[in-house]
């Protein structure tokens, strides 16, 4: 398709409308910033959370179920925020507070994520020290531990730009 401009005449106005192969919505500074460094952060080691978890026997615990859901859960919402964040999917729903949204996000995940590690720590105990499961559920913990500590940083810096948008100028 040729990047030409295509002037459209109607009888009440004339503008030009310039049609573009390339792509221009893609916002890939936003992974260079500190929020989209937290969740590059918060995806992979809350990948490793939920796969250390599921790489055991973790049905026998009932508790795992609980860790299980809520590291899938805020993962599989963090790579949904993030390619939205990205492609600048939010600018096309301007009706949308979604600064609100991403506080109420970060705000939710820290705490459920906090809960779910502290759930995690109390657990290891259903197995034997030096097993399979119980070393992955170790790592799972801190994993789990650290991963809240990124989505609270991401919601302190989603207060921060709530509060500014708050207050107005």
């Amino acid at each position: 398709m040729e990047d030409r401009p295509r002037t459209i005449s109607t009888t009440s106005s004339t503008y030009t409308v310039s049609f573009s192969s390339t792509a221009r919505g893609y916002d890939k500074a936003f992974l260079k910033t500190l929020p989209g460094l937290l969740m590059i952060a918060e995806i992979v080691l809350g990948l490793l959370v939920w796969i250390l978890i599921a790489s055991t026997e973790y049905f026998s615990v009932s508790a795992f179920g609980w860790v299980m859901f809520v590291a899938v859960f805020y993962w599989v919402l963090t790579v949904f925020f993030l390619i939205f964040y990205i492609t600048m999917a939010y600018t096309k729903i301007p009706q949308v507070p979604w600064t609100t949204v991403g506080l109420s996000f970060n705000a939710s995940a820290t705490l459920m994520y906090l809960l779910a590690s502290i759930v995690d720590a109390i657990s290891i105990k259903q197995a034997q020290e030096g097993t399979h499961n119980y070393n992955s559920w170790v790592a799972s913990t801190i994993f789990a531990f650290i991963v809240t500590l990124c989505y609270c940083g991401n919601a302190y810096l989603s207060f921060q730009t709530w509060k500014s948008r708050d207050q107005g100028p």
